[in-house]
């Protein structure tokens, strides 16, 4: 007999936290400590149902400001990236993203049923409006809301067993795709690092005397305080990292913005990622709303030199990226380099015309879509597990 209950009956929730990033004494770089700290990055890296360490750990003083999660708890994220899901192997403690989901009777739900379950929810539809740049945000109101349906316990395992099973069956096909994607991506970055490699040496000019660079304003320029409902954009790293300039969250009122003007956002700029995710880029385009770059943002306005089209292809090269890493010292999150060092980078600028083909070289390379077919047949694997979820969680 099939029970439904709201997800506060059958779990007792507890918010995760993140100490203070300006106080050292709170984190733990050097892993010495074994308070492990979760947050949705290594949710999403995690494989299988259970986890066991993360990217981050703080401090035993940093440990202190909130409980841990019990080894053994279900964890699942509720913001910005909403349903991914672990059982806990051992005790942790998780961001304010991330909810514990401690289940307060046994013999009533199984973490591995509940688990399952969660995974077959449709998040986005549960979200409703609640949707911010960076992604969906579920409130804790709505997630003890959840409605739970559930079998008598022998009926769940039989229910976990069969999609155990049957998932790892999916898992090793994922696994055998997914260096299919890799090799296929691979190829096309060793063939757009030597179509670069091939341009003619003497059509090399630094990015400053073909292009104008403007860094974003100081923090302090762009206090919450100031934005509006509604008013002229500020743009956010989000904006190169999605490759998108649609959905915004701050906006500035006129007289900000003429005071901010030198940081305006035009169509044609080149908007590039400068701290943390280094290199990401975006074309702004003709329909993007006006506005300004914020703090983290570096504008790129392109001469009549040199389209924007082709900077973007050389900026997401690998042969870019290794120059921008090897500047900023090696450090996976860091900083892109002052100004003044970007504008003495030299790239290849051949003429425009040869710009057009090398951009028409490239969309047909795109065409080929090898990694996209790799990555849509991953999909239809996932998509697969939803639909097997589905139909064991009907009742």
């Amino acid at each position: 007999m099939w029970k439904t209950l709201k997800l506060e009956e059958i779990v007792d929730i507890s918010i995760g936290k993140t100490p203070s990033r300006g106080n050292p004494k709170f984190w733990d770089k050097g892993k010495t400590t074994k308070n492990i700290w979760v947050s949705i990055a290594d949710l999403t890296s995690s494989k299988g149902l259970f986890i066991d360490d993360s990217k981050e750990y703080i401090s035993d003083e940093g440990a202190k400001l909130f409980k841990s999660v019990p080894s053994e708890t279900l964890i699942m994220s509720f913001k910005l990236s909403i349903g991914k899901l672990a059982i806990t192997k051992c005790k942790l403690r998780t961001n304010e993203a991330i909810a514990a989901l401690r289940i307060k009777e046994e013999n009533l739900v199984t973490n591995k049923y509940l688990f399952y379950f969660l995974s077959s929810i449709n998040w986005v539809a549960l979200a409703g409006r609640d949707i911010k740049v960076k992604g969906m945000t579920l409130n804790k109101a709505k997630l003890k809301e959840i409605p739970i349906s559930f079998p008598p316990i022998e009926k769940q395992k039989i229910i976990v067993a069969k999609l155990d099973d049957t998932f790892a069956e999916i898992d090793n096909l994922v696994l055998s795709n997914s260096d299919q994607i890799k090799n296929a991506q691979l190829l096309n970055k060793l063939t757009l690092n030597s179509k670069i490699k091939d341009l003619p040496s003497s059509s090399y000019q630094k990015i400053g005397d073909v292009c104008s660079l403007v860094r974003g304003p100081f923090g302090g320029s762009l206090k919450k305080s100031i934005f509006v409902e509604k008013g002229f954009a500020i743009y956010e790293q989000a904006h190169p990292i999605n490759n998108q300039c649609e959905l915004f969250r701050y906006f500035i009122n006129k007289d900000k913005f003429e005071e901010m003007r030198r940081f305006e956002v035009k169509p044609g700029d080149i908007l590039m990622s400068c701290s943390g995710t280094l290199g990401k880029t975006t074309v702004v385009p003709s329909t993007a709303p006006r506005g300004i770059i914020n703090q983290a943002l570096l504008k790129i306005t392109p001469s009549d030199l040199i389209l924007s089209e082709y900077l973007q292809i050389i900026m997401e090269s690998d042969f870019f990226q290794k120059l921008i890493w090897d500047i900023s010292g090696g450090a996976a999150q860091t900083n892109v380099p002052a100004v003044k060092i970007l504008k003495n980078i030299a790239i290849p600028i051949p003429t425009i015309r040869e710009q057009e083909i090398f951009i028409n070289w490239k969309e047909t390379l795109d065409e080929l879509k090898l990694a996209k077919l790799y990555q849509q047949k991953r999909n239809l694997f996932f998509n697969l597990k939803e639909a097997i979820l589905l139909n064991a969680m009907r009742f």
